[in-house]
């Protein structure tokens, strides 16, 4: 599978921060114990990754305000220069009045003129003609004063303005990258404790966290939301023995995994090439993995529900990177796998 679907990598599940401002942790059940633990990291990183989505939010909405006053300030500058330029011509239009009264007589006193005109009626209508060409010309003059003062008005209005933005948004990006650090950070942290409980092939308790998945309608979701679709389903490499068994889904580490379909949670194990992972029977017998964990927040069996979370990301086990291992299988054991994508588009979901 080469196609990808490319989202932003800061984008959780919306109803992250209600989540996560709910949750609570329950006793551990099972496992070697570490779940408040546990549960406070993963709580962590999920609350990091819902302040770094409402931050890039702040300064992207930011960001475009402050395009379009700069667009309006260069507008207005351009308007500007144009009126200018009107001017310029009309003062030239003024000049070329002036000397023409003067090359035809303006320029003799006005006893001359009488003296000289054929017609009183002559002496008027040149008169008329001439006042009335300096007062469309000095009427159009005035007009374009006011214009003109009125877009200089404008563009240093809207100048103002972008440079306030322009000021406002390097605050916003400078909070994004204080965020980005603490997620990084807490990420580092669930990362680590995912590779000791590997390391010792046993489990921790699960995160029980309440109120952890939106309600969905739909029977399918997909596994993960804003990824990049990376090694596919019979794709060759030196990490695996023979072909790739499932879809790989690029993310980051933390990213809350879903239940792609309701079912039983048959299978949480620790060790091993796939590191941390989760197997789910769906009614109908096939069942789904999900692999290289850093946090699972089901237990064996467990009712799940379509869309529920139950892990978050990581790159346990036998991994060159964060992401998700997804596999779809006729039976809960390796060996009985098949092609996700067709097998998840079948069911709705398009990837």
């Amino acid at each position: 599978m080469r196609s990808s679907r490319r989202c932003p990598l800061l984008v959780p599940v919306l109803v992250c921060a209600a989540a996560v401002l709910l949750a609570r942790p329950t006793a551990a059940e099972g496992g070697s114990g570490g779940g408040e633990a546990d549960s406070g990291v993963s709580t962590k990183v999920m609350r990091l990754y819902e302040e770094a989505t409402v931050a890039t939010r702040r300064y992207e909405v930011g960001h475009r305000e402050a395009e379009k006053q700069r667009a309006k300030a260069r507008r207005s500058e351009q308007l500007l220069a144009r009126e200018q330029k009107h001017i310029a011509a009309l003062h030239e239009d003024l000049g070329r009045i002036v000397r023409a009264q003067y090359r035809q007589g303006g320029g003799i006193p006005y006893a001359a003129q009488v003296i000289l005109a054929n017609t009183p009626e002559e002496l008027m209508r040149s008169q008329h003609v001439f006042s009335q060409a300096d007062l469309a010309v000095e009427t159009a003059v005035a007009k374009s004063r006011r214009a003109e003062a009125w877009l200089a008005a404008e563009q240093a209005r809207a100048a103002a303005l972008w440079r306030d933005l322009e000021k406002r948004n390097g605050e916003l990006a400078g909070m994004k990258r204080v965020i980005q650090a603490k997620l990084d950070e807490a990420r580092r942290v669930l990362q680590s404790q995912a590779d000791a409980s590997a390391a010792a092939g046993t489990c921790r308790s699960p995160v029980r966290l309440d109120g952890v998945h939106a309600k969905i309608t739909r029977k399918w979701v997909t596994p993960v939301e804003g990824y990049r679709l990376s090694a596919g389903f019979g794709s060759g490499g030196a990490r695996w023995a023979n072909r790739h068994t499932g879809q790989d889904f690029a993310v980051p580490i933390g990213t809350v995994v879903r239940a792609a379909g309701a079912g039983k949670v048959v299978k949480v194990t620790c060790g091993g090439a796939f590191g941390m992972e989760i197997v789910i029977e769906h009614p109908g017998g096939y069942c789904t993995q999900y692999a290289h964990l850093a946090a699972v927040m089901v237990g064996q069996g467990d009712r799940v529900a379509a869309g529920q979370w139950i892990a978050q990301s990581g790159t346990t086990g036998n991994s060159t990177g964060p992401h998700l291992h997804f596999e779809v299988r006729a039976t809960p054991e390796l060996g009985s796998s098949v092609d996700p994508v067709p097998w998840l588009t079948a069911r709705g979901v398009k990837l």
